[in-house]
Formats: structure tokens, C-alpha cells, sequence
């Protein structure tokens, strides 16, 4: 019985190490290739040799250079860190006052308004991005950090993360600390969102993602070379005459490494979050 359980196990990783060999080769490819010059990416794959996987015998840094000094991508990688970080910022606090609201308190149209918050994440971005950049340009906040933060503040996935981490919260709670005499903002603070850290972490990852790749939104609403973000200055690396491979793949690289090292840390208290919003009532 113990040899079949040991066997067992040896399959299900080696099946699991397989998937992830798949999945990342592609990634490590990119990886590798942002340290090549583009004829030496193209002579290892056309044939294919196991060489494509690997650094060339001196490591190349001269995409890195060229789209930080030349391609302007250090305002890109800039614009991207300031945008997203400011997005979760806000949008981790606007969330959750939402949410706190539509788990505390009781008013009319309170199931309506909250079935409507979850239709929003159903809906496809590309089918409100034409209203939405009237109602951005008609507030003047085209091509500025607000035109590409405050859209994304108000994030549906997060509200329902929050509202039912609260809905878990004992009422217990909420009424010691109204007999204390607490004020809302203190019992949202020191009790809701103290008990909530996971759901934070997890909810501030969610509107992360979004934010950093987002390509749509930032192409519409970030005209001029100042406001580009990474991934619109991704694109700019294709042109009709000639297409920079390694500084293509030098900049998806930064755009890989930065949230997988932001993320990773955190996905222990992130799995936590999700796995702990069930469905309450």
C-alpha cells in the first residue's frame, strides 16, 4: 500500500513539474533572449538548438540600455509603478468602505446596488472603454496620472473580497465596540480591516495585476510620450520597418520580474484571502 501511495505521488509531480516546465519555457526563452543580440536570438532558432534556452558566452546588456536611454523606458517603467501603486492604494481604501457599508450597515436598494457591483467585473473593459473616455475627456483628465488611476479605482472583484471577509467578522464585535463608543471610522479601521489583512493583501494583488497589465485603458487615455506605461511602451518597440527583438524581449522581461517578485511573497496571504470569501448571506 505504501509502495502505491509513494508511486502515486512520483506521478502526480511529475506530471505537476511537466505543466510547469510548459508553461515556463516560454518565459525563461524571453528571459534569455533579452541578454542576445537579435542575430544570435534567430540563428539558435532557425533550426532549433538547445542553445536558444541558454546565454551566449557573454552576456549582451546593450537592449537594457538602449530602451532605458533611448527608448525613454525608464519614464514607462515610472509612469507604471506610480500608476499602480496609487490605484491599490486607493483602490484597497475605496473598496473596502464600500464593502464595509454593504455588510454593516442596512438601506434600501442595499441587494440591488450590490447585485450591480458584481455584474461590473463580468463586463468586458473593451465594451465601456468608449463611454468611459468620454466621461474622462469631459473632466479634462485625458492624458494625466488621474485619467489612468481613478477608472480602476472602484474594482468589483475586490468590493465582493471585502464584503464577505467582513460578513465573517462576528457581530459580536461591532457591537462592543459601539458600546465603547467607537466611532465608524475607528471601528472600520481597528476592527474590520485589522481583521482583514489577508483579504487587503489579496485584494491589493487583484487591483496590482489589473493596473500593471493593463494596454487598452493606458493606449486610449495616455497620449503623449510622458504618460506611456510599460505595456504601450511594449508595443512602441514594433514599428512597420523593423521590429526590435531583444529590446522587445529586455522590456517584457522588467515587465515580468517586477510583479512576480511582488507577488510571490505575498501569495501565501493571497491564496488565504480567496480561499476564505465564500458566499454568505
Amino acid at each position: 500500500m505504501g509502495t502505491r501511495i509513494s508511486a502515486s505521488k512520483v506521478i502526480k509531480y511529475a506530471v505537476l513539474v511537466l505543466f510547469a516546465v510548459v508553461f515556463l519555457l516560454p518565459i525563461w526563452w524571453v528571459m534569455v533572449s533579452s541578454f542576445k543580440r537579435d542575430p544570435s536570438i534567430f540563428a539558435s532558432l532557425m533550426p532549433f538548438s538547445a542553445h536558444a534556452l541558454w546565454f551566449d558566452s557573454e552576456a549582451y546588456l546593450g537592449a537594457f540600455r538602449d530602451i532605458i536611454i533611448h527608448r525613454n523606458f525608464g519614464r514607462a517603467i515610472f509612469n507604471s509603478f506610480f500608476v499602480t501603486f496609487s490605484t491599490v492604494f486607493l483602490g484597497v481604501i475605496v473598496t473596502s468602505l464600500c464593502a464595509f457599508s454593504f455588510s454593516v450597515f442596512d438601506f434600501k436598494g442595499k441587494k440591488v446596488l450590490f447585485g450591480i457591483v458584481l455584474v461590473t467585473f463580468m463586463i468586458p473593459f473593451s465594451a465601456i472603454a468608449l463611454p468611459l473616455y468620454q466621461i474622462v475627456s469631459s473632466l479634462h483628465m485625458v492624458d494625466t496620472y488621474w485619467g489612468l488611476i481613478l477608472p480602476a479605482v472602484a474594482n468589483g472583484l475586490s468590493i465582493f473580497l471585502f464584503r464577505q471577509a467582513f460578513m465573517d467578522i462576528p457581530s459580536s464585535y461591532l457591537e462592543a465596540a459601539r458600546l465603547d463608543g467607537a466611532s465608524w471610522p475607528r471601528i472600520y479601521l481597528s476592527v474590520y480591516m485589522r481583521m482583514s489583512i489577508s483579504i487587503i493583501i489579496s485584494a491589493g494583488i487583484i487591483i496590482f495585476m489589473d493596473q500593471w497589465e493593463a494596454f487598452l485603458w493606458p493606449l486610449i487615455a495616455g497620449r503623449s510620450q510622458a504618460m506611456k506605461v510599460i505595456q504601450v511602451a511594449i508595443a512602441d518597440l514594433s514599428q512597420d520597418n523593423e521590429i526590435f527583438w531583444n529590446q522587445i524581449f529586455a522590456a517584457c522581461t522588467i515587465s515580468i520580474v517586477v510583479p512576480v517578485a511582488i507577488v510571490l511573497p505575498l501569495q501565501k496571504y493571497y491564496i488565504m484571502g480567496i480561499s476564505s470569501s465564500g458566499v454568505k448571506e
